[in-house]
């Protein structure tokens, strides 16, 4: 059509001489003092600088992460010495429980040996080879086996035993914890079933 510039005279063929064009422009506008609202390299917005992280910033953080560490210690050590203080009070009662029931169900003698020094317990029976042991978990100690036997020392172990068709005894194990916290697990004679009971010591 006549007054209109060919298609091909307005684009170039080789893409090479158009980024080569383009990047003479770039230059020629900065001999000029222009400055390019692109990248020339890659044609890109301009790169903007990045202010890095101070080191009085970074000391504030970490001062501020230490005091909210600080901070709640306290109370999930506490919360973790509570929760083994329930799940030993828990073992102990399910380990009588077992002497008891073997007791009952295999009809023979159940012994079971209370250690306070060592803070454990251990099963005896008759059958050859059969014991068990519990051991209390870190920070939970086996106070005392009550009620005392006279004239006996409590840190020595204690014997209890379970005699088939027999009376279960009335015994109670008391344990305790580093932040003066007691449970009892004590076995009643009437129904021959354990239960856990908090303890406050004055």
């Amino acid at each position: 059509m006549v007054g209109r510039t060919p298609w091909s005279a307005r684009v170039p063929l080789d893409p090479l001489l158009a980024n080569e064009g383009r990047f003479t422009h770039s230059a020629a506008q900065a001999d000029e003092g222009v400055v390019p609202r692109g990248d020339p390299r890659t044609g890109g917005p301009p790169h903007r600088s990045r202010r890095g992280v101070t080191l009085v910033e970074m000391v504030v953080v970490v001062a501020i992460i230490a005091l909210i560490v600080g901070l709640s210690f306290p109370a999930a050590s506490a919360g973790l010495e509570s929760v083994r203080m329930v799940s030993a009070a828990d073992s102990v009662a399910t380990f009588l429980n077992a002497a008891v029931n073997r007791a009952e169900r295999h009809q023979q003698p159940v012994e079971v040996v209370v250690f306070p020094k060592e803070g454990r317990l251990a099963l005896y029976s008759n059958e050859p080879g059969f014991t068990r042991e519990l051991k209390m978990p870190d920070g939970v100690a086996i106070e005392a086996v009550l009620p005392a036997e006279e004239g006996g020392d409590t840190a020595q172990p204690r014997r209890i035993l379970f005699i088939p068709g027999a009376t279960v005894p009335g015994i109670s194990i008391q344990l305790g914890n580093r932040r003066n916290a007691h449970r009892r697990v004590r076995l009643d004679p009437m129904t021959g079933f354990p239960r856990v009971e908090s303890v406050v010591i004055q």
